[in-house]
């Protein structure tokens, strides 16, 4: 199996091979994973099982050029947290890369994403943004000339969203949390076959709310059945996605583990709700294994429940750990 050999299904004997072998290339092509396993006293001969692969704690990005190879980036990505002093930045090599990991995991979830009509309601999303390429990729890509990025102008895009229910076109609204509950506030309508997507949480802009409440609100003001969600971050190339429930499921190139909140370096199987680890094998020119601040749930038929962020004392313990031990 070639590392480049990416986007199939794999079932899971063959997804731990494609991960040692990933994890042996990135140890020998990017020196700054190379200095975290060294410092961990990490032998590569030792590495046998998944389990035992170390994951680069998700900080790094903000602080070092993860890069597996010497190349000249195609585009950077950045990350678009409202609070960040320094945001984490993706130098993405290949961006054909990129765009093939989330066609494939749209039509992975929801077939032919050509066949749907994008609305993207975007207003904090700009310049360096993973999120605003991709959905500008959907935009270009659907064969319907209503899709297009909306900011503020919720009455345009009421309208829109008006004549597309009357035309019975299958559409997508994509939308940061806080402006979909801006929107819903403004122009609550019934729109049952509407698939809205949520992200990105409430950007300072509202009070975090949990998403069982969030998705309620939305569910009530379209008359829709179920809230998606998508999660995936400018570190990563893949993305996980909620048909409903906050209940994720990855492509078959990515996957979700947990890991213990106080110890990182703890990743059993047994470990029911922790800090979420991925794997993304996408992420074949930078990092493929990565420690996020993020906390999972282990849900049932191998689906995560993302419950919300670490808190900053945790985070803050876990880099004393890593601190301590280089």
């Amino acid at each position: 199996m070639k590392l480049d050999d990416i986007f199939h299904p794999f079932c899971d004997l063959d997804f731990e091979k494609h991960a040692l072998l990933l994890f042996k290339y990135q140890y020998e092509k990017n020196p700054i994973y190379r200095s975290f396993c060294n410092m961990l006293k990490i032998k590569t001969q030792n590495i046998t099982a998944l389990s035992q692969i170390p994951f680069l704690p998700i900080s790094f990005f903000k602080t070092h050029q993860i890069k597996t190879g010497d190349f000249i980036p195609e585009i950077e990505f950045w990350s678009s947290g409202t609070t960040e002093i320094t945001p984490s930045k993706h130098y993405v090599k290949d961006v054909t890369l990129y765009e093939r990991s989330f066609f494939q995991t749209f039509k992975y979830f929801y077939k032919d994403p050509r066949n749907y009509c994008f609305l993207a309601l975007l207003p904090n999303y700009l310049g360096h943004s993973s999120l605003i390429y991709m959905m500008r990729q959907f935009i270009l890509l659907s064969k319907f000339a209503e899709s297009d990025f909306y900011l503020c102008n919720y009455e345009e895009l009421f309208e829109k969203l008006n004549t597309l229910r009357e035309k019975r076109v299958k559409t997508v609204l994509f939308g940061v949390s806080y402006a979909l509950l801006d929107f819903a506030e403004k122009f609550a309508f019934s729109f049952p076959n509407l698939l809205v997507f949520e992200t990105g949480g409430m950007k300072g802009r509202r009070p975090e709310i949990v998403k069982e409440e969030l998705h309620k609100i939305l569910c009530n003001a379209f008359s829709v059945k179920h809230i998606h969600s998508e999660y995936g971050m400018c570190e990563l190339l893949s993305q996980a996605y909620s048909n409903g429930n906050n209940l994720f499921t990855t492509p078959p190139w990515m996957k979700l583990l947990l890991r213990d909140e106080k110890d990182p370096f703890n990743c059993s199987a047994t470990i029911n709700t922790g800090a979420i680890n991925v794997i993304d094998f996408a992420n074949l020119h930078s990092c493929a294994f990565i420690a996020t601040d993020d906390l999972g749930k282990r849900a049932p038929n191998g689906k995560m429940e993302i419950l919300g962020r670490l808190d900053a004392a945790q985070i803050r313990g876990c880099n004393l750990m890593y601190k301590e031990m280089f």
